[in-house]
Order: structure tokens, then sequence, then C-alpha cells
């Protein structure tokens, strides 16, 4: 049983989402503001939030970042926004998925649960990985470089490990999107780049003098050795 938080202004949609999810298992506790849906998050620390964005006293993008900037809890947009760039904005900003309106309570049940599967990582169990200097470690969730602890955000941390687990293989971003960021669709591929580049400063490289993280050219990218 996972629980869970909705924030979500429209009572009756606040009410039924609810009671749909109750009846799936889940324990479920609602908010229809943002900054009690943020007081309700530090408070209970819920295992998933389920974040709308047209809130009245706050942008859910704002509460987004404020959740961002305590909290590695769990967050699935849900909104009537269907815009592209907007998707892709809030992914790199920290969400982990997205649902647009209209939706079953059945199709944000399927989310929930795959968002729950990849927090709770059947990669914990797994052994590290060392790619030359590079250790990371599934169960602890820690990278090293070069006996140096590495500070990674969660996301950063899920898309270097799956790089890892393909190490001298090149992997697309389409495969990135879908794999890591759970996003089935393909082109959008602009959080894939900002999050490399994030990535390569902290393993303290660049695009264009790479060590481990090695672009191919409208193919995708390659976890390797420095040579």
């Amino acid at each position: 049983m996972a629980r869970l938080l909705l924030i979500e202004d429209d009572p009756a949609i606040r009410s039924t989402l609810m009671r749909a999810l109750r009846e799936r298992g889940h324990a479920v506790a609602g908010s229809g503001a943002a900054m009690e849906g943020l007081q309700t998050a530090l408070a209970e620390r819920p295992d998933l939030i389920v974040l709308d964005l047209g809130l009245p006293d706050l942008d859910g993008r704002e509460l987004l970042r404020m959740l961002r900037a305590v909290s590695g809890i769990p967050v699935i947009i849900a909104t009537a926004r269907d815009e592209e760039t907007e998707m892709v904005r809030l992914l790199d900003a920290g969400a982990d998925d997205y649902v647009v309106k209209p939706f079953t309570a059945a199709q944000l049940d399927a989310r929930i649960r795959a968002v729950l599967r990849r927090g709770s990582t059947p990669e914990e169990t797994d052994p590290a990985l060392v790619v030359g200097g590079l250790r990371i470690d599934p169960a602890a969730r820690e990278v090293s470089l070069d006996g140096r602890p590495v500070e990674l955000t969660p996301r950063e941390f899920d898309l270097l490990h799956h790089l890892a687990l393909r190490a001298g293989q090149v992997v697309t971003k389409r495969e990135l999107l879908s794999e890591v960021w759970q996003v089935p669709y393909g082109g959008a591929d602009k959080t894939v780049d900002v999050h490399l580049s994030w990535l390569r400063r902290k393993l303290g490289e660049t695009a264009q003098e790479p060590r481990y993280l090695h672009t191919v050219r409208g193919v995708g990218v390659k976890l390797s050795e420095p040579s």
C-alpha cells in the first residue's frame, strides 16, 4: 500500500480521485492549495505526490521547485496543460512523470505504480558498477570518481546508472527518455541534453573534452573508460 498526497484545487476531482485510489489499495491524503500541500508533504512524508499545476495560492511549478529543494519524494504532475515545452520544463525541474487531464483513475494508478517501482528498484541488490575510476553503487545510490564522492540528484544518478549498465554501448536519447524518464515519445530530447550537461560538469568534463560521456552525433551517448 502506497501513501499518496493529492494536491488538487478542484474539490470534485480531488474527492473522486481520492476515493478511486483508495479503492485500489492506496492510503490517500488530499490538499486543495499549494502551501497546505507543502506542509502536509513535509509532515507526512508520503511515498508519492500527485500535483495539479493550477492551484489558487501558488502555481504548481513553483511548488515543485520548493519540494525539490527539500525533498526527493516522487512527484507526478496531473494537469490540463499539454504543451510539450511545458512537459519538458517540468521534467527538467524534477517531476517524475506527467499525466494530462482528462485521465482515468486506472491510468493514474498505473503511472503511480510505475514511478514507485523505479523508486524501490531491484537495483538495490545489484553489485556496484565500475567504469574506469567511476564507481556506481546502486544499493547505496552513491557515486565516486577516483575515490572521491560525486553528489548527484536522483535523476542524474538514474541516468548515469542506466548508461553504466550499458557501458561501451551507444544509448539513444529516445531510450533514455523511455527508460529513465518513462516518457514514451521521441523528439523532445532537450531534457536529456540538460541532464547530460549537468552530469558532465560533476564528472569534471565537457562535451568538447569528454572523458567518460561521449556523444555520438545523431545517435546518442556512450559511457566508456577514458582512453
